[in-house]
């Protein structure tokens, strides 16, 4: 019992380190202007530390989106809520092969600071990457 008891406490603790929910206060003045230089007319609706960055979730134009932020004010990466539709059939052939019976939740267009054009479909807690081509890269659970 007590083997399990601390083999959850480690799990818990894994999966908040990763990303942890903070107040606005909290986050630094470069990341906070950043984020207002780039979406002036939108307001963050929450705020998470991941990885040493910042990311804000909010609404732009009626589309769920997060942007993150270096401690610096860099925007390393957007993320936009797209309809699954809007996945590519080799994407969508991907998940259906390999997750039979399974549905694809959401689905998400990432684009990093270089550019980079990512696709994310969100499948049973699991976040599935795909390349621009509809190239599979990596499944995290979330």
């Amino acid at each position: 019992m007590k083997k399990a008891i601390l083999l959850l406490a480690v799990g818990l603790i894994a999966l908040t380190a990763n990303a942890q929910k903070m107040k606005e206060a909290n986050v630094p003045p470069l990341v906070k202007t950043a984020f207002k230089t780039a979406y002036p007319n939108s307001k963050a609706g929450s705020w998470e530390k991941e990885n040493g960055n910042y990311e804000a979730e909010f609404d732009l134009n009626k589309v769920e989106m997060s942007v993150l932020i270096d401690p610096n004010g860099n925007i390393t990466e957007t993320e936009s809520e797209i309809k699954v539709s809007e996945l590519s059939k080799t994407i969508t052939d991907y998940c259906a092969k390999n997750y039979p019976g399974k549905k694809i939740a959401e689905a998400s267009k990432i684009v990093d600071a270089k550019g980079v054009i990512t696709f994310e479909a969100e499948i049973n807690k699991t976040d599935v990457l795909f390349s621009a081509d509809g190239a599979f890269i990596k499944e995290s659970k979330d």
